[in-house]
């Protein structure tokens, strides 16, 4: 009995930029998310310290309508989480928004994860809710994801004077927004 060997030649594909996913966490996960959720990835997200006076001390907010997602890499491995609340400016439910939210580790910084991410997560949400409006804000002083926003489709908005309580002090942000209008998140 004869064999025929395979002689095709071997392709040699450089590899190509990580590939960015969202998907629901896994019960295995539980524990890293949670040790995530208690170690802060960067000083923007640092809330330990006093409460601002006058505030009761808690440990953790549920917001109805809410959620988050694990943002993976191309290897399906757990890079960050994103996450979405309801806000509401005005009392019909026509007035609520949703803002998101980014978690990303360190070493998935300056990659593209955190914009893919969040232009895939606004994509979610504007097919699987009837919201038109979707916000975001971040530090001021966190140039990287005022870039991250802007190439996700966001439209700077303005600043936010004093709006976040985060290591003791009151830190001013800058808001974004992206509308169901937007085309491509460009207006």
């Amino acid at each position: 009995m004869t064999t025929e060997q395979d002689t095709s030649p071997v392709v040699v594909v450089a590899a190509q930029a990580p590939r960015t996913r969202l998907r629901p966490p896994r019960a295995e996960e539980a524990a890293l998310l949670a040790g995530w959720h208690q170690e802060p990835a960067s000083p923007f997200e640092d809330w330990s310290g006093e409460p601002p006076p006058g505030a009761k001390r808690t440990t953790h907010v549920t917001i109805p309508g809410g959620g988050e997602l694990v943002v993976t890499d191309g290897n399906d491995l757990p890079i960050g989480t994103v996450q979405w609340r309801p806000v509401p400016y005005g009392p019909g439910p026509g007035s609520q928004a949703l803002d998101i939210g980014i978690s990303l580790r360190p070493p998935a910084w300056g990659r593209g994860h955190g914009s893919r991410a969040q232009r895939l997560l606004v994509e979610y949400l504007l097919v699987t809710t009837s919201v038109h409006r979707i916000t975001a804000s971040t530090d001021v002083d966190n140039v990287g994801e005022q870039k991250a926003l802007t190439r996700a489709g966001f439209r700077r908005e303005g600043v936010l004077r004093s709006a976040q309580w985060r290591a003791g002090a009151y830190h001013d942000l800058v808001g974004y927004s992206r509308l169901r209008t937007d085309r491509d998140g460009r207006g």
